[in-house]
């Protein structure tokens, strides 16, 4: 019989879906779920409707579904969640049941501490509670600098300050950032300065098993509508040489070590300095934004997979990717406010195009960042190709392309 993995919230179809049906295969899959499945629904042994957000309440159902049947593991790729499905796996006595690793890394103050103790290269930061504080720290490190939300993701709320008057303004945008994920509980509030790491940006997922890290895709971020770090696109190169960068490596190494984190799937955010790699934040979960799934095109391991197999105490299958391109570009509209009737592509999808998606409802209403921070995204598109030129022109084609009409025009 296949193990049964126990899941706590399916996320959302067009950015989760892919992870979903590749652990079906392999795994009865029982969700946990604030409501009734739908999409998800084709690929789950079985589910329990309750609040996803109540720690106690998933441990003593977790307790039921497996005294019937059980549970083998526990998985969860949904940063507001992944505290209390840690409680749930330690309630069951399973991998990942750590709630101390996981909130150092969910706190970007608690994982910046843990790593200065182990001198783990990372920017300054300090916890600011006013603009007051912001302002000290601002005299402290210097400009430019960076104001982020202690506990959101995906770059919510997070903009760049190049001077003390832009600081109030930041701030305001940091503390705002918690309204657009309003399930955030209140405890984790909490705005942190950060000095500013100047390089290009990388993610790296990475499967770690028995302290094991073992990074399985790399991504290139490319950030927009400056100075807010908008996430518009990523891209993943098979043959990319930080994959098997000795200095990286060691910096990967050390970070989960400093977290005492040693089973599971995380996704670390790191600025190419000219000293060297710095760390950003950890997410102890498989990445967001489609990142995982462009690793996938280039012939790489499945984090589905990888991901329950860990959660379920078992040694993943990785598997070295292809020399291929991959990456996905968000799509937004141009002014605030833009009502959206329907969304399409003149002259249809160029070649080299794995999918376009619309993510935007009929007779949404939409702003580009700052207001639109992620939630005013229209689409995406992926493409995969034999090199980085080729990718990219894919995706510059479709945004070249694409037409946001209002509700009525055809």
């Amino acid at each position: 019989m296949k193990p049964q993995l126990l899941l706590v919230t399916p996320g959302g179809q067009w950015f989760r879906e892919y992870l979903l049906s590749s652990i079906a295969q392999e795994y009865r899959v029982h969700l946990f779920c604030d409501r009734e499945p739908a999409w998800d629904r084709a690929y789950l042994h079985g589910w329990t409707v309750l609040d996803t957000l109540d720690a106690d309440a998933m441990s003593a159902a977790a307790r039921a579904v497996s005294a019937g049947d059980r549970v083998d593991g526990v998985l969860c790729w949904d940063e507001t969640r992944i505290l209390g499905a840690a409680r749930v796996a330690e309630a069951l006595g399973l991998p990942g049941g750590d709630p101390e690793v996981v909130g150092r890394c969910r706190d970007k103050h608690r994982t910046r501490l843990a790593l200065a103790a182990r001198n783990v290269p990372q920017p300054r930061s300090l916890p600011v509670a006013d603009v007051d504080a912001a302002l000290a720290a601002g005299r402290s490190t210097g400009y430019p600098a960076v104001l982020k939300p202690r506990a959101l993701g995906g770059s919510i709320g997070v903009t760049v300050v190049r001077s003390p008057a832009e600081v109030a303004a930041g701030f305001a945008i940091a503390d705002t950032g918690h309204a657009a994920l309003p399930e955030v509980p209140a405890d984790d509030w909490g705005i942190l300065w950060e000095e500013y790491a100047d390089g290009p940006e990388i993610s790296v997922d990475a499967a770690v098993f028995r302290g094991e890290v073992r990074p399985i895709c790399v991504g290139h971020k490319q950030l927009g509508f400056a100075p807010f770090c908008e996430e518009v696109g990523h891209l993943v190169d098979g043959a990319d040489p930080l994959l098997t960068d000795p200095e990286l490596l060691a910096v990967l190494r050390d970070t989960h070590a400093a977290l005492g984190f040693t089973d599971g799937m995380t996704h670390t955010e790191l600025r190419l300095t000219a000293a060297g790699p710095r760390v950003i934040e950890v997410n102890a979960r498989i990445g967001g934004d489609l990142i995982p799934y462009l690793g996938l095109l280039v012939g790489g391991t499945d984090p589905g997979l990888a991901a329950a197999a860990i959660a379920c105490g078992r040694q993943p299958r990785l598997v070295s990717p292809a020399a291929r391109v991959a990456a996905v570009q968000f799509f937004y509209p141009e002014r605030d406010d833009t009502v959206v009737g329907s969304v399409r592509v003149d002259g249809g999808l160029p070649p080299g195009v794995d999918r376009f998606v619309v993510l935007a409802e009929p007779g949404a209403t939409l702003s580009p960042p700052p207001r639109g921070t992620m939630v005013g995204r229209v689409g995406y598109a992926t493409a995969v190709a034999d090199d980085r030129q080729e990718c990219l022109s894919a995706l510059d084609a479709v945004r070249e392309r694409l037409r946001i009409l209002p509700p009525g025009a055809a």
